[in-house]
């Protein structure tokens, strides 16, 4: 079982929007985000704690401006938590073992699919290609993740 955890190697490699997405609870601007346009079959994992968080088959195009998922790959690694700044009352998304901040979870995503729209900055992701996922320690996921259509 692989430990993840947040340190200051990891902390130290990340760009300036990257550290203040994730460390600083900020948001990169919609439509600016690296994956956003995505469609490779992979996963995509905390960037600070390499933590699996979402994968491929589970993305889809919400029109928001960030990449949006129906549900975590694993639960477990995914933190949800009552968000009351600026002036809203929102669920904010956050990494479990990273205590990255993510994003936000919202109540209207795909009805047919759960109908949540984990909306997340692509500054706190790493995507890892379906061809790199065991060699990089993630091919328990491997039956998770199918081609985007």
């Amino acid at each position: 079982m692989q430990t993840y955890r947040k340190t200051q190697d990891a902390l130290a490699k990340l760009s300036p929007e990257q550290f203040y997405v994730t460390q600083e609870s900020g948001t990169e601007r919609p439509g600016t985000g690296a994956l956003l346009h995505n469609k490779q079959p992979g996963i995509y994992v905390d960037i600070v704690s390499g933590e699996p968080l979402f994968a491929s088959s589970d993305k889809y195009e919400s029109g928001c401006g960030w990449p949006s998922f129906t549900k975590p790959i694993e639960p477990a690694n995914v933190a949800e938590l009552r968000d009351n700044s600026h002036g809203m009352i929102r669920i904010e998304v956050r990494s479990k073992h990273g205590d990255s901040h993510l994003g936000h979870v919202f109540p209207d995503g795909p009805r047919d699919r759960g109908g949540l729209r984990y909306c997340i900055n692509s500054a706190s992701l790493r995507f890892v290609h379906r061809d790199d996922m065991k060699a990089q320690g993630y091919g328990d996921y491997l039956d998770q993740v199918e081609d985007v259509k």
